[in-house]
């Protein structure tokens, strides 16, 4: 998420987008078609409300109600869109949508966010988006994520973060998101991945679940199209049934996205439709 971050991508970083996409994109032999048999269940499949932010302003009802017409039952938010926790629960509910996942900040009311998430029937939750331009900030931030995914533990809704490309970039030959998995708590602070901004900053998926096992719980799923350019999963050059099938084992939920989606809705559908029948 959050396309407003999305930075034009330079020479040099649209290399890497080759290389990483080319390194995702399986192509399957006869053999393996006739052994892709597993699929993920209709209840790990969830997509992110910031793709249908446009709509959700001022239709919240009618835009999850649609949701819930598709066949989706999970979301992860990204805020509230003007109602309070207490008003977008009953919202949910009346379209029997369960909020599972949501996008928080730490640097603000700490104890508010944690109460919300419980309002809100949460079981996890995310810092969606930093970014600094030292090592040292990326280590300070660390810190303040091992501290708020405690008091998150102890309300049993376990913090964790999600990437964009920056965090692949080097700062002074050092990763950042190397310090970030470094420096905080395996135990405490799970890792949502975000497919699409992972290959853009050059990063293999499969590489980073099996860097990181256990500790990879969520996937974001938007893919690429052959230029680099974001577009609707499974319309795109992202492998993705080579990444589910190195995963599926501990991935908890598979997250539709879309930063800028033309049209929402149909993303959606294109989405859900996608994630429900794709073999690996």
């Amino acid at each position: 998420m959050c396309g407003e971050h999305a930075q034009s991508l330079s020479r040099r970083t649209m290399l890497g987008v080759a290389t990483a996409a080319l390194a995702t994109v399986a192509l399957p032999s006869v053999a393996d078609a006739a052994t892709a048999r597993r699929r993920i269940p209709l209840e790990k499949i969830s997509i992110q409300l910031y793709s249908l932010r446009s709509l959700l302003q001022n239709d919240p009802e009618g835009t999850l109600s649609a949701l819930a017409d598709i066949g989706y039952r999970k979301v992860e938010l990204a805020g509230t869109y003007g109602r309070s926790a207490t008003e977008f629960r009953a919202i949910l509910d009346r379209c029997h949508l369960k909020a599972s996942s949501t996008h928080v900040g730490i640097d603000g009311d700490l104890n508010q966010a944690i109460a919300d998430a419980k309002i809100l029937g949460n079981t996890r939750a995310n810092v969606p988006y930093v970014n600094f331009a030292t090592i040292a900030e990326w280590e300070a931030f660390a810190g303040r994520l091992n501290a708020a995914a405690a008091a998150f533990k102890k309300a049993g809704i376990p913090l964790g973060y999600h990437n964009h490309a920056h965090e692949f970039a080097p700062i002074g030959g050092v990763l950042p998101y190397d310090v970030l998995t470094a420096k905080t708590d395996k135990r405490l602070v799970h890792l949502e991945i975000d497919l699409f901004w992972a290959v853009t900053g050059g990063a293999d998926p499969v590489r980073l679940f099996r860097q990181h096992f256990p500790r990879v719980r969520q996937y974001h799923v938007k893919d690429m199209t052959a230029d680099g350019q974001m577009t609707d999963p499974g319309t795109g050059v992202i492998g993705f049934p080579r990444i589910f099938a190195a995963s599926c084992h501990t991935i908890a939920e598979y997250i539709v996205e879309h930063d800028q989606p033309a049209d929402p809705l149909n993303t959606a559908k294109v989405g859900f439709e996608y994630l429900r029948t794709v073999r690996f």
